[in-house]
């Protein structure tokens, strides 16, 4: 008989940390799994559901433009999420693409470039760290 596949846990969170970070692949999955990540991490820290599906949304947006834009120049981003204090948090994508952040103006009918428009609207303040290797985009959110 054949033992069962021990399935590991996709995440190691250690308890007390106020910053938990994950490198995930340049690749559209991996959206899925920095979504999962956020929310495990806020779960842990037990902050509101609220707080939760904000940071989803916001990690969503910008993982998935680090992957869309950073692609051909990195083969992976880095997801982390930190406690900035009893009542905020803060979500950010860091990339290998060294080009500057573009906020596009979507008009009423484009299909995308809404994401920045949408990050904004859901943190208390966002932006971007510019670094010679690449950047590092982040959103605050009130819990």
């Amino acid at each position: 008989m054949l033992d069962a596949p021990v399935r590991r846990p996709e995440f190691y969170l250690v308890a007390g940390e106020r910053s938990q970070s994950r490198t995930l692949p340049c690749d559209p999955d991996a959206v899925a799994v920095a979504r999962r990540l956020v929310v495990a991490v806020l779960a842990r820290w037990e902050m509101p559901e609220d707080a939760a599906e904000r940071a989803e949304v916001v990690v969503s947006e910008l993982a998935t433009n680090a992957i869309r834009h950073a692609r051909m120049r990195a083969g992976s981003i880095r997801v982390t999420v930190t406690r900035a204090g009893d009542d905020r948090v803060q979500v950010a994508v860091t990339d290998l693409d060294p080009r500057p952040l573009v906020r596009r103006q979507a008009g009423p009918y484009d299909e995308g470039g809404r994401g920045l428009d949408l990050v904004a609207g859901l943190s208390a303040r966002w932006g971007c760290d510019y670094r010679r290797w690449g950047k590092r985009v982040w959103a605050e959110l009130a819990v």
